[in-house]
C-alpha cells in the first residue's frame, strides 16, 4: 500500500487515519468551500466572509462527510481506506469559480482490500446516505430558525446535500450509483427516490 502514501498513522478510537489524510481533507475542504463561495456570493445578500462560512458548512462538509462515509464503512470491512485530494481538480475548481461555475471532484477515498459486489455496493451507498442524513439535519434547522443567517445556511445545506446525493447516484463510470445498482436495485431506487423527494420539497421552501 505504499503507493497510497500512508504516512504516519493516527488512531481515533477504532478509526485510523494519517497525517497525509488529515492534510488532504483540510486542503479539499478549504478549496471546495472557497470555490463554491465565489459562485454562491451572487445569490446571497451576505458579505463574502459570511458566504464562505455558509459554503464551508454546507458544501464543504457535504463533500467531505460523503467521502468519510465511504471510508468508515470500508474500514469496518477490514479494508485500508484513506481520502486523497485531487490537487489539479481542486485548482481547476477554484479557477472555474471565478467564471461563475464549478465542476468539483475534490478527491476520493482510496480503498485497498478484498471486497465483493455486495460490500462494494454498501460502501458506495454510504456516501449518498450521509448526504441524505445531512439534508434532514439542515431541514430540521430550517424549521427551527425561520429567518436570518441560520435560515440561509439551513436552506443551502438542505438543497446542496440533496443534490449531492442524487448526483452521486448517476449509474455510470465510477460513480457510487453504478456500484449500488450493480449490488441492489431496490437500495438504488430508494436512495434516488429520497433524493428526488428532497429536491422536490425545495419548491415549498422559501428563502
Amino acid at each position: 500500500m505504499e503507493h497510497l502514501g500512508r504516512g504516519k498513522q493516527i488512531y481515533i478510537g477504532n478509526i485510523n487515519t494519517s497525517e497525509k489524510e488529515i492534510k488532504d481533507l483540510l486542503k479539499a475542504w478549504l478549496a471546495i468551500s472557497f470555490a463554491f463561495a465565489m459562485v454562491l456570493r451572487f445569490s446571497m445578500p451576505l458579505s463574502l466572509y459570511k458566504v464562505f462560512i455558509v459554503s464551508a458548512v454546507t458544501v464543504g462538509t457535504g463533500f467531505l462527510l460523503h467521502e468519510l462515509g465511504h471510508k468508515f464503512v470500508a474500514q469496518r470491512y477490514g479494508c485500508f481506506a484513506e481520502f486523497r485530494s485531487f490537487d489539479q481538480m481542486l485548482l481547476l475548481a477554484i479557477i472555474m469559480s471565478f467564471f461563475g461555475f464549478v465542476f468539483a471532484a475534490p478527491g476520493a477515498v482510496m480503498i485497498a482490500g478484498r471486497i465483493d459486489i455486495r460490500k462494494n455496493g454498501i460502501i458506495s451507498a454510504a456516501g449518498p446516505i450521509v448526504n441524505l442524513v445531512l439534508a434532514l439535519f439542515f431541514l430540521s434547522i430550517l424549521f427551527m430558525f425561520p429567518a436570518g443567517l441560520l435560515k440561509i445556511l439551513a436552506f443551502y445545506g438542505f438543497f446542496i446535500n440533496s443534490w449531492l446525493a442524487l448526483f452521486n447516484m448517476i449509474p455510470v463510470w465510477n460513480f457510487d450509483g453504478a456500484k449500488v445498482l450493480r449490488w441492489d436495485k431496490k437500495v438504488y431506487g430508494i436512495i434516488v427516490a429520497a433524493s428526488l423527494l428532497f429536491l422536490f420539497m425545495q419548491n415549498f421552501i422559501s428563502m
